[in-house]
């Protein structure tokens, strides 16, 4: 115990709140200080992803024009998701689907699933020989159907600038699962504006479509909000590892994500320069946003046999400018 603090949270810890008002009324958020410039908001009632994340006190997210929103106004249908799309710093797409709505033998799956609009079901918080853990574990099963489970871990070392995500995946359920997930991860205003600095370790850049690929040249390049700006998607091949940064120069921060690229096989780059709408998304997954129905026909999609479970680990290091993370 440090002699000079009465209470831990006097420096770094963990403390619950709930949002008062609005469609988030009602919501359990969890803020997290690390005693070392990072401050994260874990939203319990979507999946334990993080919605605000700052570092030195400068924001590092998109926080989308909706704001908070309860899974109790979720949509599950074609694109309407996007009214409850939070953002934040990270929202986790999946498990049924990822991406486009699509209809899937049978199955109509709406987008990006619907994961990140259910609450976790079991949570608990501590300090671990001084790094402070949440665990969560998330249920997407139902009775006739997909039978999963999420149980996440998020570690904040409370003497580093970085923290950890670590996911399990499981089958609960008798029947072999198509399952998919993407780490939709929002870069935001101060962080991003047009002269961050944007790298990414891929051995191959490919454009989602014909509008991605006029402007695949810069695809590395952010740009001032644009009104009427239309989003471009970049799929990155990577190596064994995958990695990915952002700096400002201006505000001198920046972070850097590190995962396994053999697991997380497919990184797409969100570029939407729009008004408001103004976000990088550094997004590491198992499958593209292109529909399930998709991936399957391109024999992407992965499955869980009964009882398997599967486990994604992603790595966030925060920079400043005495910590500029090259690769």
């Amino acid at each position: 115990m440090n002699p000079y603090i009465g209470h831990e949270t006097q420096y770094y810890g963990i403390e619950e709140h709930r949002l008062v008002g609005g469609k988030g009324d009602g919501m359990r958020l969890l803020e997290v200080r690390n005693g070392k410039g990072i401050t994260a908001v874990v939203s319990l009632d979507r999946n334990a992803d993080i919605s605000r994340l700052t570092y030195h006190g400068k924001n590092i997210g998109y926080f989308s024009p909706c704001g908070y929103v309860a899974p109790a106004y979720y949509d599950a249908e074609g694109n309407k998701f996007l009214k409850s799309f939070t953002a934040g710093f990270l929202t986790t797409c999946g498990l049924q689907s990822v991406g486009d709505p699509c209809n899937d033998l049978g199955e109509e799956l709406p987008l990006h699933g619907s994961i990140a609009n259910t609450p976790v079901e079991q949570a608990n918080w501590s300090n671990e020989n001084g790094t402070l853990i949440i665990r969560t574990v998330t249920s997407d099963e139902q009775i006739f159907g997909r039978k999963l489970t999420l149980s996440r871990k998020i570690s904040f070392p409370v003497a580093k600038d970085e923290f950890t995500l670590s996911d399990t995946i499981t089958n609960t359920g008798d029947n072999k699962e198509a399952f998919e997930i993407l780490y939709h991860m929002n870069m935001g205003y101060p962080l991003l504006d047009e002269d961050s600095i944007v790298r990414i370790a891929s051995k191959k850049v490919i454009p989602r479509n014909e509008h991605a690929a006029d402007g695949i040249k810069d695809w590395m390049k952010m740009e001032k909000p644009t009104a009427g700006y239309q989003e471009r998607c970049y799929y990155h091949e990577m190596g064994k590892k995958g990695h990915a940064s952002i700096f400002q120069p201006k505000e001198q921060i920046g972070l850097s994500i590190d995962y396994d690229a053999e697991d997380l096989d497919c990184f797409v780059e969100w570029k939407m320069m729009g008004i408001r709408d103004y976000a990088l998304g550094l997004e590491c997954g198992n499958a593209y946003p292109d529909g399930r129905d998709v991936m399957r026909k391109k024999g992407i999609l992965k499955f869980l046999a009964p009882g398997e479970k599967k486990i994604y680990t992603i790595k966030i290091s925060m920079m400043d400018k005495d910590n500029v993370i090259e690769f």
